[in-house]
């Protein structure tokens, strides 16, 4: 009952911010001819950490780069960063906001593009909301594009990222643990089979979650049937925000870096989102551009 009352929520909501923005002139574009107009949206949780924009910064450049004549725009699915942000003097927008201005400004065309790991909650959200400016008709197409990981070849490419990401002087006997965010929805399943497949490759790799499994409590019991005395510890997430530098490397007694060392293993932390490497942006990117190709 819950999930169909937040449905209603998030349709309605958007709903009322397109009529909020220019309803009049909306009541005079329906079956009118307009010019074609491409925008691109990118979608992010976000993040209020400054040391985290960097990874942002670097997705908004190479996007740029790759459509130079396609504005780019961005909203952020957290509402507890944008508020954290506004109280910054940044003002990011919600995907329903930032969908209700570009209806506004004209665009007929939006490539919507997630920036999420997996496709869990916080994607079917975003889902939603571009389902019903859709079915709306306010814009002659929308269209969504694929998470990070979303098909065998992802997973593959983000297995060569993930390796890529390894420090040069990490030697062979020591583990690699991947902090991911993790979810209670179904997709959560993806950060297991993504560890079995970078595994087949180096049985010291492992991926865990911070709110899913594999839990640290989980990888610390294969690290010791391992005998594992040296771990490096990097976030499996965009940016690294909050969650990396408290959650994975903080020295609160909880934190995998505390939990891994009070249990003799010795850690090394690496504070980089998966979005400052090219390897994974250009996943982001290539299912990007098999949206905008849909346009031509």
């Amino acid at each position: 009952m819950k999930h169909v009352l937040r449905r209603w929520i998030v349709g309605m909501l958007a709903l009322g911010l397109v009529l909020a923005f220019g309803s009049s002139s909306f009541a005079h574009q329906h079956g009118t001819h307009k010019e074609k107009k491409v925008g691109i949206l990118l979608v992010a949780f976000g993040s209020s950490e400054a040391s985290a924009q960097v990874s942002f910064e670097n997705i908004d450049r190479k996007a740029k780069a790759a459509w130079p004549d396609v504005p780019v725009y961005w909203a952020y699915t957290s509402r507890i960063i944008r508020h954290k942000l506004a109280g910054q003097g940044k003002t990011l927008d919600s995907p329903a906001v930032a969908l209700a201005h570009m209806a506004d400004q004209q665009f007929t065309h939006v490539a919507v593009q997630s920036l999420h790991t997996i496709a869990g909650a916080e994607y079917h959200d975003l889902r939603r909301v571009v389902g019903a400016f859709k079915s709306m008709g306010y814009f002659q197409s929308i269209i969504l594009g694929y998470p990070l990981l979303a098909t065998q070849a992802d997973m593959e490419k983000t297995v060569d990222a993930l390796f890529d990401m390894i420090p040069a002087d990490r030697k062979k006997e020591e583990a690699v643990v991947f902090m991911g965010h993790g979810t209670h929805h179904p997709s959560n399943a993806f950060y297991a089979a993504l560890m079995f497949q970078a595994q087949r490759r180096d049985p010291h790799v492992f991926i865990g979650g911070v709110e899913g499994y594999p839990e640290i409590a989980d990888i610390q019991s294969w690290l010791a049937e391992k005998k594992v005395k040296t771990a490096w510890l990097l976030p499996f997430m965009s940016v690294a925000g909050d969650h990396a530098k408290n959650d994975m490397a903080g020295d609160e007694a909880d934190s995998w870096k505390s939990i891994l060392s009070e249990a003799g293993i010795h850690c090394h932390t690496v504070l980089k989102g998966t979005a400052e490497y090219d390897g994974f942006v250009d996943i982001w990117l290539s299912h990007l551009e098999d949206v905008l190709n849909h346009f031509h």
